[in-house]
């Protein structure tokens, strides 16, 4: 996914919806219905917002004025402030898309998502996603709590603390995991070749991103590549100069369980296996924008006749895992081995819609150099490999063993 909260390309089309055709005055904006609370003027900032064309907001403001007239609670419990009023409204118009990765974040969820993507949280270190309608992980991260509890790649979580996640979005779902470190999260889980759903309690803690290890085995070099954070090209770098100076041709790069992360590292990993100019990944922003191919940026400093590479992928690589893996497979620079990858191909923006809030929302879909979605699909690995629980439970990496093989032959 690309995060970048510097770009305001999307700020002006989500304010706009709190703009009614009417005039400004301070404090409040006057509308045919009445008058739009001072809390809207927060959003009403820029001088790019305006109404769209041919859109109504009368039915919006005059449900604002019935409920602010006529809406008694059920309870003495304090009423909503407009400015909650104001974040509902957002959050509804933007569930309206029907797409689980645009999500609007009021300031307490905005700044718990910023945190996520520095590098550093409290919670139980896992990655999940919506797919086919479920909370599904997609990988739980090396060393985490979630790992050593026993949550694996391709569970679908039911409950959290004994509630029901379903029709709940995977924001509302780590808002529920989130919590201090050495409190308890209950989760339910439902794993495909168990009859029945499995009890997991995981100890929360302060979780640190895991990036890089390297290894030898067999004549192979082995990268195991964790997540595609903001040191990881560098870091990338190191490992490959180790690679070199091994004196082997032989390269095993290990993306499973690898959730992603930023677009330009992956694009950066793959310019070392690539000439100038190659596309690595275009996005495909349908009827809101032409397309935008990331080329390669020509590091290209491996023989491919010398070079010998495979790509370790599972249920578990995505998003930036793809990316990378995809173009490598597609120009024969590296087989992939293992199984088919979890198909995250869609683009995300984090952008400010205030200094307090924020809307991540989906801008492009990922296509592979060849132009195959990796949305639809994933990717399939050239070779299929299954690694079982009785496989890990003994300390078996069949998977590991094929792509040795494949090497050495």
């Amino acid at each position: 996914m690309r995060f970048n909260s510097s770009k305001v390309i999307l700020s002006a089309a989500l304010a706009s919806v709190l703009f009614f055709a009417g005039g400004f005055a301070t404090g409040v904006v006057t509308t045919n219905e009445g008058m739009v609370p001072a809390a809207v003027q927060e959003i009403l900032n820029s001088p790019n917002d305006a109404e769209p064309a041919g859109v109504n907001f009368v039915p919006v403001w005059r449900t604002w004025n019935i409920l602010n007239e006529k809406f008694v609670p059920a309870s003495t419990t304090q009423p909503l402030s407009d400015e909650k009023k104001v974040y509902g409204l957002i959050e509804g118009l933007t569930a309206s898309l029907g797409d689980p990765y645009t999500v609007f974040f009021p300031p307490e969820e905005s700044k718990a998502f910023k945190d996520d993507i520095s590098g550093s949280f409290e919670g139980v270190g896992m990655e999940i996603a919506i797919k086919n309608n479920l909370i599904v992980v997609v990988a739980p991260l090396k060393g985490s709590p979630a790992l050593l509890a026993g949550i694996k790649a391709g569970d679908t979580i039911l409950e959290i603390d004994g509630k029901s996640t379903q029709g709940m979005s995977t924001d509302a779902a780590v808002k529920l995991i989130r919590g201090k470190g050495g409190t308890v999260v209950h989760f339910t889980v439902g794993r495909v070749g168990e009859k029945i759903a499995l009890k997991i309690d995981v100890t929360r803690d302060t979780i640190q991103i895991p990036t890089i290890e390297t290894g030898q085995k067999d004549g192979v070099f082995i990268i195991s590549l964790y997540s595609f954070s903001a040191p990881s090209p560098q870091l990338f770098r190191e490992a490959l100069r180790e690679f070199i100076v091994s004196g082997t041709p032989k390269l095993v790069l290990d993306l499973r369980g690898n959730p992603g992360g930023y677009l330009e590292a992956a694009v950066d990993m793959a310019s070392w296996f690539l000439p100038t100019g190659k596309t690595i990944v275009t996005e495909d922003q349908g009827k809101n924008g032409s397309p935008v191919t990331h080329r390669s940026r020509g590091y290209d400093i491996f023989n491919p006749d010398k070079l010998k590479m495979a790509i370790l992928v599972d249920g578990g690589s995505a998003s930036a895992s793809e990316i990378l893996s995809g173009a490598l497979q597609e120009y024969g620079i590296a087989k992939l081995v293992g199984e088919r990858t979890f198909g995250k191909g869609s683009v995300q923006e984090l952008v400010d819609i205030t200094d307090k809030a924020s809307l991540k929302v989906t801008i492009a879909r990922w296509l592979t150099p060849q132009g195959r979605s990796i949305s639809e699909h994933g990717l399939d690995p050239d070779i299929v490999v299954k690694r079982t629980q009785e496989d890990a439970a003994a300390g078996k990496d069949p998977q590991l063993d094929a792509a040795i093989k494949l090497l050495n032959q």
